[in-house]
């Protein structure tokens, strides 16, 4: 009889630890019963329940525009830090951006929605904007400590790039403009796209920050759920729950297959050069 090794035992307690919650919560998505933990039968109404919710539905939309424009300005915000902070020589001005780009990492939610909520209140005493607190106000806020995410992962990427290859570039006449947007954007793109997710997740569920500064019409989902589950869980929020995971398990097998795809690609063209050069 085979015997388990220490690290398979593990690989699974850990699986197990991680998705067996979310199984039991697909699986009480479809309880025909009011009451959460009561099992009353199978029935997939509460998903008919839950595009019924126009509540529901608006808070999904909200959070949709407000993590898209979030991650897209976050990406753009990051990697321009990332760039400064990986290609100018060490001084006391990189050294002091690095620390103010990643303190959000560190900082707890609640400082920063509180000191973001401040900076607009001063802002609309002072200068008459933002008027009011909505969705501009949570995208900006979203973008702030994305952006810091964002810088960290294309950072870790620039460090492994030969700066040779930019040098040549500019050896042939191009601008450093130019090789940035030609060179090195194809060359991290991967960690472009891995930051704009991982922008787009931490946006879609920031509870703290956004609790602060949004306002009448910027109801975001998470601030939806977390209203509802304080007067009582409905059964509609495990259906909520289970198409995220859906939406969400369709996303991670697409990058997979892409991923995949590409790195078969490349593998095969590098055979074929070797082949080629012997």
């Amino acid at each position: 009889m085979k015997r388990w090794q220490f690290s398979t035992v593990m690989l699974w307690v850990g699986l197990l630890f991680l998705y067996l919650p979310m199984l039991i919560l697909v699986i009480y998505s479809f309880n025909a019963s009011k009451l959460v933990t009561v099992w009353g039968g199978f029935s997939p109404k509460w998903y008919a329940e839950l595009f019924k919710d126009e509540q529901i539905l608006q808070a999904v939309w909200t959070s949709l525009r407000i993590a898209f424009y979030s991650s897209t300005m976050a990406v753009i915000i990051g990697t321009l830090a990332a760039f400064v902070m990986t290609r100018f020589k060490r001084s006391w001005g990189r050294l002091s951006l690095s620390n103010m780009i990643t303190a959000p990492l560190v900082m707890p939610d609640v400082i920063i929605g509180l000191s973001l909520l401040l900076l607009f209140v001063q802002m609309g005493e002072l200068f008459g904007w933002p008027a009011e607190r909505g969705m501009t106000t949570v995208w900006i806020a979203h973008s702030t400590f994305c952006a810091a995410y964002v810088a960290v992962v294309v950072s870790s990427r620039l460090r492994e790039l030969d700066f040779s290859i930019e040098e040549a570039g500019m050896d042939l006449g191009a601008t450093p403009l130019k090789v940035f947007f030609v060179i090195t954007v194809p060359m991290i793109a991967p960690a472009l796209v891995a930051g704009w997710l991982l922008s787009f997740s931490l946006s879609l569920d920031d509870l703290v920050i956004a609790s602060f500064v949004s306002g009448p019409g910027s109801t975001t989902l998470p601030m939806v759920v977390f209203s509802s589950v304080r007067l009582g869980v409905s059964p509609k929020i495990n259906a909520l729950a289970t198409l995220i995971i859906l939406v969400v398990s369709l996303f991670a097998f697409l990058s997979w297959y892409v991923a995949r795809r590409a790195e078969r690609k490349s593998k095969e063209e590098m055979s074929l050069l070797n082949m080629k050069s012997e």
